[in-house]
């Protein structure tokens, strides 16, 4: 006992030596190397501390206490990260052009540019606000050059308007700059782009002052609500203006995966119906009249009617499949007519007895759309005939059935 006692107090005295000629501080080195804090802090001022490479804890720092270490590599991190602002329309898709590059650590979906506090969405417009992202970026993987050229490839630089579908301010396209040097490389591409474009670049670049984050359900929208974000990007007509604009430049980053959603046949997916009043701003009148409110539009007189190419028609809400061409046929009654539904289980049939009439009533499973309803007056041998209103539906050809995430259904065509 007493040998072991007598062995506690050595390495007791040698412990202590080593901290008294260390200076007092006890290092925590992630790699195998001790820096003394002076040596840190011009690391840090450097901005050439890596986010792995170093914890200190220092002579006032309780080792034991995991709050004040967590602390300590956020703080490291921030040396290493830098963040960028740019506005570029509905601030869903600008996230969503963002988020997947290389070197970018994160995308917020917020507010700039405006006077007063908390702005919402609400009010933000009237308050003279613009959607924008913020992003964080390693600068070590990723330069803001490079942030740049993927900000231009998702804006249309000439319309000082909005941008696509959405008007106004809230919506206009600005870089904006958080110092000199952000200033100088922004204006630079600006010019460059002019040049490339042969037109006047009317996109903003103006001074960075503060940066409000979105309500929590902006956030990660595309990745949360697939659905009605693919349908609200490709019904503003965003990525036809960019390739209008843009196809013919050869720009150094790309969309790393363009395709957000992946329609399968059967499996229910994770959708979240679309607020009534963002379904007023993403449908036409007509089509939220049908599809809401169980409105028929008139006959002949709509889009697919007599409409007959090849391909599939899924519900304009949702984009789940609902019907082929194969199965459609000129019924005579002015609307689209089909003896069968392409995928059984997003069709649903419910008892309908409004206007003194008995009748079946077709709904799509997922976004609830009224369709249509089904009568007896078709095509032997079942002479059920589905009748449907255009403004339910959206048609998507053949020769777009891949790109549009449905290329399992293109077997029935071959």
């Amino acid at each position: 006992m007493n040998k072991i006692l007598i062995g506690v107090v050595v390495v007791g005295i040698v412990v202590l030596g080593f901290f008294v000629w260390k200076g007092g501080s006890f290092y925590f080195d992630m790699k195998g190397k001790s820096v003394s804090l002076d040596e840190f802090k011009e690391l840090k001022a450097s901005e050439s501390l890596g986010s792995d490479e170093v914890l200190l804890p220092e002579n006032d720092v309780d080792e034991s206490d995991e709050d004040v270490f967590v602390e300590k590599i956020e703080d490291i991190e921030e040396v290493r990260y830098s963040k960028a602002v740019f506005a570029g329309g509905c601030f869903w898709c600008m996230e969503s052009d963002f988020e997947h590059l290389p070197g970018v650590v994160d995308v917020v979906s917020g507010y700039s540019g405006g006077s007063g506090d908390n702005p919402t969405y609400g009010n933000y417009g009237s308050m003279g606000y613009t959607e924008v992202i913020e992003v964080t970026y390693d600068s070590a993987v990723i330069s803001y050059n490079e942030l740049l050229e993927r900000f231009w490839a998702n804006v249309d630089p000439f319309d000082d308007g909005g941008q696509f579908c959405d008007r106004g301010r809230e919506y206009i396209s600005s870089i904006y700059y958080g110092n000199a040097e952000e200033k100088r490389l922004a204006e630079e591409s600006r010019d460059k782009v002019a040049e490339i474009l042969g037109k006047n670049v009317l996109t903003e670049i103006v001074a960075f002052d503060k940066f409000w984050e979105a309500e929590e359900y902006h956030q990660g929208y595309a990745e949360r609500n697939g659905f009605r974000y693919k349908f609200y990007r490709t019904s503003c007509g965003r990525d036809a203006r960019l390739k209008e604009v843009w196809s013919l430049v050869d720009m150094t980053l790309l969309s790393p995966d363009d395709k957000v959603l992946d329609f399968s046949s059967g499996e229910d997916k994770k959708f979240i119906k679309p607020t009534d009043e963002e379904l007023k701003k993403f449908l036409t009148p007509i089509q939220y009249k049908v599809t809401q409110q169980e409105g028929t539009e008139r006959a002949f007189d709509n889009e697919y009617w007599d409409n007959h190419e090849d391909g599939i028609y899924v519900d304009i809400v949702s984009g789940e499949v609902l019907f082929s061409s194969n199965d459609k046929f000129d019924s005579g009654t002015g609307w689209p007519s089909f003896t069968k539904s392409l995928v059984s289980g997003n069709v649903i049939e419910l008892e309908d007895n409004r206007y003194f009439m008995q009748r079946t009533e077709v709904r799509s499973k997922l976004a609830d759309s009224h369709l249509g309803h089904i009568f007896l007056d078709g095509l032997p041998p079942t002479y059920i005939r589905y009748c449907m209103n255009s403004a339910s539906l959206r048609f998507v050809a053949v020769e777009d059935l891949e790109k549009e995430g449905y290329g399992e259904f293109v077997s029935e065509f071959e």
